[in-house]
This record gives C-alpha cells, sequence and structure tokens, in this order.
C-alpha cells in the first residue's frame, strides 16, 4: 500500500512569518517567498505566484492579518479603517475566484461584528479568523478526497489546469480523489492537459503528481479529444473558482470545451470544490466575472514573442461549463447530483452520497 501523500505546504506561518511557494518558478526551483507587506501579498496573488480559488483565499485572509500587525491606530475606529483599506486593495487582485472574497468578507466581519475595543486583542481576532480559514481548507481538501476515491476505480483519468495542493492549503480539490485512491492502492495514471498560455498542467499538476508517485503523463491542450476517444479514460475531473446558484461554474480556460468533448463521449465529468466556492448570489454562470489577463502571456513564450505585432489577443483566464455538462459535484460534504440547487449551502440531502 502506498504511504500517505502529505500535504503540499502553499503557505505557512511561523511567528510573524508568512511565506509561500512562488508558483512561478516550477517546476525547475521550490523556492519559499516571506509575504510581509499587504503590497506583496497583492502582487502574489496577481503574478500567480500563488493561486488557486482556495489558496488565494487563504493568502488573502493572511493579508489582513499582515494589515492587522501592520497597523499603528490606537483605537478601533482606525484599526477597522486600516482592515477596510487593505480589504479593498486585496480584493482588487483578482475578480473571479469567489474564495478571495469570501475569505476577506469572513475576517474583516469577524472583526467588525466583536465588540472588543483593545486594538491588541483584534489583531489576535484576525489572526485566529486567519488561521481558521487555513485549517478549515487543510480538512475540506482531506474530506473532498475521501468522497471523490468512492467514485475511481484502476484506470485512467484526466484533469485541466492545477487544482492540487498547490492550489489549496495541501491536499487539493480534483486532485485530492486521485491522492486518496492512491493511497487506497488504486492504480491510477493521470493524463495532464499542459494548460496554456500559463503551463499550470504541465509545471504544477505534473510536478505534484509525480511527487506523490502518480504516474502522470502531460499532454497538449488540443490533444484531450484524441485522449479522451482512444485512450479507457474513466473520469474527468476539474476544480472550479466560482460556483452559481444553480451549479454553472468557472474554472481555468478549456474546461468548457473538455466538458462538452466529456459529454459526447459518454465520460462522467466531476467537479471538485470547497462550499466556500459557491457564490449563491449569482443566479448563473452568465453573472460570473471574468478575469482578462496581460497580452504578453500569449504574445511572448520562453522569453520569445511568438505573435506578430499586427497580431490582436484575447486572453480570458477563465471559462464558464454549464451546469448540464457536470456528472456530480464532490464537495467536503459530499458528492452532489444533479438537479443542482446551490441558493442554500448545499444541495438537499437526497442529493449527496
Amino acid at each position: 500500500m502506498p504511504a500517505p501523500v502529505p500535504p503540499i505546504p502553499t503557505l505557512t506561518v511561523e511567528g510573524d512569518e508568512i511565506s509561500i511557494i512562488d508558483q512561478t518558478l516550477l517546476p525547475g526551483e521550490e523556492r519559499r517567498l516571506v509575504v510581509a507587506t499587504v503590497e506583496q501579498m497583492w502582487e502574489a496573488i496577481r503574478s500567480l505566484r500563488i493561486r488557486g480559488a482556495p489558496a488565494i483565499g487563504i493568502a488573502a485572509a493572511f493579508g489582513m492579518d499582515i494589515a492587522a500587525r501592520a497597523s499603528i491606530a490606537t483605537d478601533r475606529d482606525g484599526f477597522l479603517a486600516d482592515l477596510a483599506q487593505a480589504k479593498a486593495n486585496l480584493e482588487s487582485s483578482r475578480p473571479t475566484a469567489v474564495n478571495l472574497f469570501w475569505a476577506l468578507d469572513r475576517v474583516y466581519n469577524r472583526v467588525t461584528d466583536d465588540p472588543p475595543n483593545d486594538v491588541e486583542q483584534l489583531r489576535r481576532i484576525v489572526r485566529a479568523e486567519a488561521v481558521a480559514i487555513l485549517d478549515e481548507d487543510l480538512v475540506a481538501g482531506r474530506a473532498i478526497g475521501e468522497h471523490g476515491a468512492r467514485l475511481l476505480n484502476n484506470g485512467m483519468v484526466l484533469t485541466h489546469c492545477n487544482a492540487g495542493g498547490l492550489a489549496t492549503s495541501g491536499y487539493g480539490t480534483a486532485l485530492a480523489p486521485i491522492y486518496v485512491a492512491h493511497e487506497q492502492g488504486k492504480r491510477l495514471q493521470v493524463f495532464a492537459d499542459e494548460t496554456r498560455p500559463l503551463l499550470q498542467g504541465a509545471r504544477l499538476t505534473a510536478w505534484e503528481l509525480a511527487r506523490a508517485g502518480v504516474p502522470v503523463t502531460v499532454i497538449a491542450d488540443n490533444m484531450a479529444a484524441t485522449v479522451l476517444s482512444r485512450q479507457p479514460v474513466q473520469a474527468v475531473i476539474v476544480g472550479a473558482d466560482r460556483v452559481a446558484a444553480n451549479g454553472d461554474f468557472a474554472n481555468k480556460i478549456g474546461t468548457f470545451g473538455l466538458a462538452i468533448m466529456a459529454k459526447e463521449l459518454g465520460i462522467p465529468f466531476f467537479v471538485a470544490f470547497p462550499l466556500s466556492t459557491v457564490d449563491p448570489s449569482l443566479a448563473s454562470g452568465a453573472d460570473i466575472p471574468i478575469e482578462e489577463r496581460a497580452p504578453d502571456e500569449l504574445t511572448t513564450f520562453n522569453g520569445r514573442q511568438i505573435v506578430p505585432d499586427a497580431g490582436r489577443v484575447f486572453n480570458p483566464a477563465f471559462d464558464v461549463t454549464p451546469h448540464r455538462y457536470v456528472t456530480a459535484f464532490i464537495t467536503e460534504r459530499g458528492v452532489v447530483y444533479p438537479p443542482f440547487d446551490f441558493r442554500v449551502e448545499v444541495a438537499p440531502e437526497p442529493a449527496l452520497l
């Protein structure tokens, strides 16, 4: 039986020192980056040094912790004003992943709802809430893995982008069922889409799976249809950055096309996420804001220009997949089957496995 897969310490806290794995350097170099200011945390999130919906929510929460410790306010009102400024700054880093806003609101509301006027006590409340978000996500990732592993047998799985430990506090979302199934002795082989234009699948997912001893084969994104049609792939598993009330969801660009392929070929299509990724205020995926990133992510590759100056660029970071393409959602509370209704925290109990 394989040894348990250890969680990846995407973000760690040692006293007042907060550090992250700089994911822009992987797989060539595994280096930790100390984040000491709100501005540095904003840059780390915006530049994808830390990425993945749960992970940037955790990072934002600790950005609030940094702001709380940096505040020189001596009274409650001044302290809350400093936190509100940090919150607004961090909210501007990336628009699509709802965990970012959920975590910032949770920390800020926890402080504003608490009666103490003592600034030092308020600082401790901010730190405690950020740590709670980190700890809860670690537990949620493991639970997602336990529930999702029941859906997998020996065989092949395909995934897109990176929804592993690097995208969370340690176990991942889409990769968590793979890790748990691997621990259980199931023989899995994973196809990882490279995920253009920033290659999160090739650089990060393959690095993670190899680290855990799970066989992984990297394919170009435009090879997915061939693999799904010619190989006995038992399931496609992806993560999510925001899930609307009806089950439509946003994930890394290319997910929608992959869902269409799986539907056409009769392959189960699973989406794994913690319930903090649900945004019940949005009726459907049409309401999800989609981040567009800088043109140079497409116009250059490995420092070399690959698009002529006259060429225009459209570079959305995410697409929206309608819920009708989803076989089931895998959450920390269980596996949710259609019909999907996230107007409440989670679908009614009969829809849970």
